[in-house]
This record gives C-alpha cells, sequence and structure tokens, in this order.
C-alpha cells in the first residue's frame, strides 16, 4: 500500500489486508479465515537488510506482513516493497505504511491494536522500545525488540595487537559508528594500552572521510546533524572531566572524522551513553576482572568482543560478559542469517535469525487425537 496513512487508514488498511485470499508457502488462506499479521518496524541506518529482515522472516513463518517504514529512508524502505510487488507476491501478502513523522505514535498503536496483528518486530532506540513494549503489553501482542547498544571492546594483555586494532577500527567506523552492534567502548588492559592506542589512532587517521557520492571513503555523511551535535556535546563533556583527545575532532558538518578519546572514566557521559557516530570511548584497565567490570557496567546488552591469544581464556571472559552475542577475536559488527541475533538488559526482546526467529513468529501448539475409548471419572 503506497500511501500516507492517517489513524484509521492504518487500522482500515491492515483489515484490508487480512481479509484478502494470500497464498504463503503453496497453503492458501481463505478469506474468511483471519491471518496472522506481522507488524514489522525498520530502522533508517541499515535499510535495505533490516527492512527484508522486518519482512522475510515472518513471512518465512506463514505471516502476512505490514512494513512501517522509517519517516528518515522511505524512498528505500519504498524500494524493498516494489521488488516484492515486481516478484509477483499476491496482493495484501505484504503491505506498506508511511506516515508523517508526528503522527507516528498514534499509527503505530492503531496498528499494535488492529486484532488481526498478532506480533509486532521492532528495530531502533531503546527509549522507542520502551513504549512500543508498553503498547505490545497493553494488548497482549508478541514482540521482538533489538534495541541500543554500547557495545564492548576487550584487549586482553595477551592479544594480537595488530588483530585487535584492525578489529576495533572496522566495529567502531564502518558506516561511521551507525550500527546497534557498533564498537562503543573499547576497554583494553593497561599493560598494552599506549602501544594499543598508538597503533590505533594511526589506522583512525588513515580513514578516508568525505562525501560517498563523488567517491570512496570510509566515513560517509552521518545522518543528520543532531547526531554531530550530540557527538559534539560528548566529547566536550569528556574532555571537561580530563579526557585526552588521541585523534578526530568535533565536527561543524555531518563529515565527522574519526574520534578517539581515551583515559575514560565513568564519570564521562560517554561512559554510558551510546554515541551512534564515530566518536569512541577508550576506557584503560588492569587484568580480566576489571574489564569484565567494566563491560558489564552499563544498561546495553546487545554485541561484544573479546581479544586474546588464549582463546580458553576469551571464552571464560565471554561467559562472563552480559551481551547476547559477544565475538572472540572478531570485531563487535558482525551477523550471520542463522545466527540466533538478540540482545540483554535495555538491548532487546526476543531474537531475529535462524531458529531462533521460527519460535518468535510461530505459535507453539498441542493438538491430540483421542483413538481409543476412555475412562472419566464422572
Amino acid at each position: 500500500m503506497w500511501a500516507d496513512f492517517n489513524v484509521k487508514l492504518a487500522a482500515d488498511g491492515l483489515r484490508e489486508a487480512t481479509a484478502m485470499t494470500t497464498q504463503i508457502a503453496g497453503e492458501v488462506i481463505p478469506s474468511d479465515v483471519p491471518g496472522n499479521m506481522v507488524v514489522g518496524i525498520a530502522p533508517w541506518n541499515v535499510p535495505v537488510i533490516l527492512g527484508v529482515r522486518a519482512i522475510a522472516l515472518p513471512l518465512a513463518c506463514g505471516n502476512t506482513v505490514v512494513l512501517k517504514r522509517s519517516e528518515i529512508c522511505p524512498a528505500t524502505h519504498g524500494l524493498i516493497i516494489e521488488a516484492i510487488q515486481d516478484a509477483g507476491l499476491p496482493r495484501g501478502v505484504v503491505n506498506f505504511v508511511t506516515n508523517a513523522p508526528a503522527d507516528a505514535g498514534a499509527i503505530v498503536e492503531a496498528m499494535i491494536a488492529e486484532p488481526a496483528v498478532r506480533r509486532v518486530n521492532f528495530t531502533g532506540s531503546t527509549r522507542v522500545g520502551r513504549i512500543i513494549a508498553q503498547q505490545c503489553a497493553k494488548y497482549l501482542k508478541s514482540v521482538v525488540l533489538e534495541l541500543g547498544g554500547k557495545a564492548p571492546f576487550v584487549v586482553l594483555h595477551d592479544a594480537d595487537i595488530d588483530a585487535a586494532v584492525d578489529g576495533a577500527a572496522f566495529g567502531a567506523f564502518v558506516n561511521s559508528g551507525q550500527i546497534c552492534m557498533s564498537t562503543e567502548r573499547i576497554i583494553v588492559d593497561a599493560s598494552i594500552a599506549d602501544e594499543f592506542v598508538a597503533r590505533l589512532a594511526v589506522k583512525a587517521k588513515s580513514l578516508p572521510l568525505g562525501d560517498q557520492r563523488k567517491g570512496p571513503a570510509v566515513l560517509g555523511s552521518v545522518v543528520d546533524i543532531r547526531t554531530v551535535e550530540r557527538c559534539n556535546a560528548l566529547i566536550d563533556d569528556a574532555l571537561a572531566h580530563g579526557a585526552t583527545l588521541v585523534c578526530g575532532a568535533k565536527a561543524d558538518t555531518t563529515l565527522m572524522p574519526a574520534t578517539l578519546l581515551d583515559h575514560i572514566t565513568p564519570d564521562m557521559q560517554i561512559y554510558r551513553e551510546e554515541s551512534f557516530g564515530p566518536v569512541k570511548a577508550i576506557v584503560r584497565v588492569n587484568g580480566d576482572e576489571e574489564a569484565i567490570a567494566c563491560a558489564n557496567d552499563n544498561e546495553y546488552g546487545l554485541s561484544s568482543a573479546v581479544f586474546s591469544r588464549d582463546v580458553a581464556r576469551a571464552m571464560t571472559v565471554a561467559r562472563l560478559i552480559e551481551s547476547g552475542i559477544c565475538h572472540i577475536n572478531g570485531p563487535t559488527v558482525h551477523d550471520e542469517a542463522q545466527m540466533p541475533f538478540g540482545g540483554v538488559k535495555s538491548s532487546r526482546f526476543g531474537h531475529f535469525g535462524g531458529k531462533a526467529s521460527v519460535a518468535e513468529f510461530t505459535d507453539l501448539r498441542w493438538i491430540m487425537i483421542q483413538t481409543t475409548s476412555r475412562h472419566y471419572p464422572f
């Protein structure tokens, strides 16, 4: 459905889509049988992958889908729907809702309240995720939430420093740090911190910054000037409390350089707050216990990484880090289709990916057939 929806039309559109005869995985659902509809709400930052994920997993499990597009990238999400229409999927199987930003709250509640909708999946901020979770609880709808992150990247004293530098740089600055799994806190053992920070600074300074429409660049424009203002404020606060600016700087345009802040302490905003930009915190610790405590000293728990030449030691540390995902000797930004993708604490409800997603988008049922006569107590 290519249209701008007000609250009434959003609900009416859901009912229309549910009433249609649709064919999913070879099974025809008669029009008089209520469908299992899933509302998918996708973000702007990885629009194609996460937009398709919001559709494909529920669809593969036999549901019809309504994709609510991001207000920031409506055209990109619209291209997904055009591709599905061009592929010949029957009308009503995948539906598309657009809206003005001011109408988002009312429209989302109208969709969640619609009886045909059985489930909701949302990828986005923890602030909005809490609102959606409250609405789903109000109407007793199942929900999968992939929310914010503050991924710790732990470098133990026996790590391969070159490998750790490469992993940290990729996890911190791919897509200019605008990924839920982005490396946000680089936690490094003090015994190797000077060498590690120096090498990481060289790597970060070498990353090309520019308008990616005009040529290759690792760091392009961040999404908007509000991101710049937030990151600039985090830099100011950290420096005011004694942090060291290793490389990078504040920006006055959406082209922000790779920026590293060293000697970060818990009294600095960037220690806890997600930058969602190319400004990253380095925290120095003494030993594994301090590293684990620092990694867990945050409300989020989506992705994490541990670097050590001793894999058994890294596994011990990984098991103690409170995150849904932990990569040993690999970057925090990593995903695979079969991987159960989800977090803990304020980063989650449920999982995308593999068998875990089948459980999220289907109902477990038990059907019994009595084949012999049965004795009843009365």
